[in-house]
C-alpha cells in the first residue's frame, strides 16, 4: 500500500530526515510525506511519530497502486 500523509508547514530537511521510509515534498504551505506502508502497524508508527515531534496531521490518503 502507498500512503500520503499531509502535515501543516514546511518541515525542514532534517525533520523530513526523520521519517527515512517516506519521500517528501513541500508545497501550498505543507509538506507531503508519501511512500509504501508495510501495514496498519506501520501507518499508526508514522502518525505517533509525527504526534511527538508535534506535526499537525492534516489529510492522510491511501494512494492507488
Amino acid at each position: 500500500m502507498r500512503y500520503e500523509i499531509r502535515v501543516e508547514g514546511h518541515m525542514s530537511e532534517t525533520l523530513a530526515g526523520l521519517f527515512p521510509e517516506l519521500d517528501h515534498v513541500v508545497m501550498f504551505g505543507q509538506t507531503v510525506l508519501f511512500g509504501p506502508i508495510v501495514d496498519d502497524a506501520h501507518l499508526y508508527g508514522l502518525l505517533a511519530r509525527c504526534q511527538s515531534l508535534g506535526l499537525r496531521v492534516v489529510e492522510m490518503r491511501q494512494l492507488p497502486e
